[in-house]
């Protein structure tokens, strides 16, 4: 417990320190409001923690400073090229698929590889207006709808230690390679750096708290790369995770459990979980935008599990086309969820 107290506190300081280093650039005054901090909360702390949140806190003055040199890096690495060779290869697969609307492949392309550009400006609009773009811009939901649907494929391969680490190498260079195809946007990989922390924690056999991980997933990130604390994408994605932690599991309980399925428990389930994101993340969303989206419950409940399970079928269809086995019925069905998903949308911007 104290071990993730220390985490917790060495993430929230190194955080400041890349704020205040961002704002104002150069060592000395990016370390000083961070230290202002650190001693506001010294007597939460054990003195065994302190080095090291001093440390972070130079780090971070001394990341942020250097940020400029370190984004004018331009390089390409041999995976880089991999992954945009792959991803060209996987979105000229997908346009080579017999689906019978037009734009399913398009939609297909987005939901996979982040490419929005097959998109009808009406499609886009739709999506815009019922409140439901972040759809369309890949983030830590499609990783997550990814990761679940591979980490269910995988775990058929049965529970011994030796298949277990295996399974946990490729779900993690797995996820690590689609960050890389899809751009490696800031909620991606906070996604990936979640996946990478819940397997290897779960091979270690140490308790997964999920405040630890976040804060962990937070560390490593901004260690990576400081100047992206300023993204837009970047403080969505964990004011978001931040309401699912902190507001969800209060909401959630509202409703109380039983032993028996309950539709309209998991109905309020996913009403907590979009309710919690809207809290932490509206206020930002209003000072950039100005705009609230009204209709976002309406759009979350019938969009995301459709788009759950469209996603999922466009995985399967993939796969079995690949190995040339994919029957007719997996074509129509997944072109009829796509179909279902924009007509969905259509009805939500209606009432706009």
């Amino acid at each position: 417990m104290e071990g993730a107290k220390n985490i917790e506190a060495l993430t929230l300081c190194f955080t400041a320190g890349v704020v205040a280093g961002t704002l104002v650039p150069g060592t000395v005054q990016g370390v000083f409001p961070a230290l202002v901090l650190l001693l506001a909360l010294m007597p939460t702390l054990s003195r065994r923690a302190l080095p090291f949140l001093f440390l972070a806190i130079l780090l971070a003055g001394w990341f942020s400073a250097s940020l400029a040199s370190m984004d004018s890096y331009s390089d390409i690495s041999p995976l880089e090229r991999l992954a945009e060779t792959a991803v060209g290869r996987v979105r000229e697969f997908i346009d080579a698929l017999p689906f019978r609307h037009p734009e399913t492949a398009a939609l297909l392309k987005a939901l996979l590889t982040g490419d929005r550009s097959g998109l009808s400006s009406q499609t886009v609009a739709v999506f815009r207006k019922s409140g439901a773009s972040h759809l369309l811009a890949l983030s830590g939901l499609h990783m997550g709808i990814l990761y679940l649907i591979f980490d269910w494929a995988t775990k058929l391969g049965g529970k011994a230690p030796a298949i277990q680490k295996t399974r946990a190498a490729l779900l993690i260079s797995a996820a690590g390679f689609f960050t890389l195809m899809a751009g490696a946007g800031p909620s991606l990989v906070r996604a990936f750096f979640f996946i990478l922390l819940n397997e290897v924690l779960a091979l270690s056999g140490r308790r997964r708290k999920t405040t630890t991980v976040f804060c962990l997933a937070l560390l490593f990130q901004l260690i990576l790369q400081p100047g992206v604390i300023l993204s837009l994408g970047f403080q969505l994605s964990y004011l978001a995770l931040a309401g699912i932690l902190l507001l969800y599991p209060t909401l959630e309980s509202w409703y109380p459990d039983s032993s028996r399925f309950n539709p309209l428990r998991r109905i309020w389930q996913a009403s907590a979980l979009s309710i919690s994101c809207q809290v932490f993340t509206a206020p930002l969303v209003w000072i950039r935008f100005h705009t609230f989206p009204s209709f976002f419950l309406l759009t979350n409940l019938l969009a995301i599990p459709v788009t759950t399970i469209l996603m999922g079928a466009a995985v399967l269809t993939l796969g079995l086309s690949a190995l040339g086995i994919c029957p007719e019925l997996l074509y129509t069905t997944t072109d009829g969820l796509s179909r279902l998903l924009v007509n969905i949308l259509e009805i939500i911007a209606t009432l706009s």
